[in-house]
Parts: C-alpha cells; structure tokens; sequence
C-alpha cells in the first residue's frame, strides 16, 4: 500500500509541477497594454478608418480648392477688364454725342475732323468688340427688357403701346454675358 501511496503522491507532484510550469509559461498581456490582442486589433481598425477618413476629406477639399482657383482664374480671365471697360463708355458716349450733335453744316465745314471722330469711334468699337464687349442698341418701338434696359422716363406718346421704347439716350454694353450697363431709355406708358 505504501507503493500505492507513493505513486499517488508522485502524480499529484506531478500535476502541481504542471499546474505550475503552466502559470508560469502563461503570457501575462499587461505586459503588453493590458488588451488583448482583438481589442489591440480593433482599435487599430479604428485609427485605421479615421486615418482614411480625414485623407478622403483633405482630397475632397483639395479637389474643391482647384476647382474654385480654376474658376476664379476663368472669370478673372473673362471680367477682369470689367472696369476699365466701364471707364471707358463715357468716352464712347461723348465721341457719339460729338457726332450727333455734327449738323450737315458742321459736317461740310469740317469734314476731317468729323472724320477722325468717326475712326475713333469705330477704332474704341474694334477694341471693345476685341475684349467680348458688345453694344446693346434698342430701337424705338422694341419692348422695355429690365434685364438689358434703365427706364430714365415714362410719357403717353400717341401710336405706342404701353412698355414700348420711344426714346434712347444711351447705349448699353455686355462683357461676354455680364451687363456693363444697360441701355437709358425713355418708355411710353399710354395705355392699351
């Protein structure tokens, strides 16, 4: 029996020595952080998807910052003479007046003179037409378009309709699509 004892207790020394081994071999993870290696791979996949997520949004801005210089580049391009066109309609308009105002009197004594204003209306005319700036002439009779014309008066004028133009004072002028400025006009108000 005594044998018998001793193989008992033999195993049982056996079984604590490997109870021990055990504890002993087995990885303590706080070593590591403390997390288990899913919890260590989850938040990994986190940062991995913020990381992702704020490079898609800078490429989106990026992209949009391009598209906004390319179109500010364009309507700079196209309008950016805006105003030194505008400066120059009252020039335009004077050199019409001049000629305008010319009587056939006027015409015979000084032919060169209304000559040269005549080229250098045509030359500003050229010039403007070169830089896409375009002349909007109503005529008399053509409805009143408060897109393209500024109704400076309102008269009942016998024979006219009510919005019709019965008088231009001045010329208006795009730049490509943009109005410069509108054409004055005068505007019959009789009514239908």
């Amino acid at each position: 029996m005594t044998e018998t004892r001793k193989d008992d207790m033999a195993h049982e020394q056996a079984a604590k020595t490997n109870t021990q081994d055990a504890a002993e071999t087995e990885i303590d993870m706080s070593e590591f952080g403390g997390a288990a290696p899913m919890d260590e791979l989850e938040a990994l996949r986190a940062e991995r998807d913020d990381f992702r997520d704020r490079f898609m949004r800078a490429l989106a801005d990026a992209e949009n910052s391009r598209k906004r210089g390319e179109r500010d580049r364009r309507e700079a391009e196209q309008y950016g003479g805006s105003k030194l066109a505008r400066d120059l309609l009252p020039v335009y308009d004077n050199l019409r007046r001049g000629l305008n105002a010319a009587t056939d009197q006027h015409r015979a004594d000084a032919a060169a003179l209304i000559e040269g204003v005549e080229l250098t209306l045509r030359e500003l005319l050229s010039v403007m037409s070169k830089h896409n700036v375009t002349p909007v002439i109503p005529e008399i009779g053509d409805l009143f378009d408060p897109q393209f014309h500024q109704a400076m008066f309102e008269a009942p004028v016998q024979g006219t309709k009510a919005g019709q133009i019965i008088q231009v004072m001045t010329e208006g002028f795009l730049l490509h699509d943009r109005l410069l400025r509108p054409a004055q006009v005068g505007v019959s108000s009789t009514p239908g």
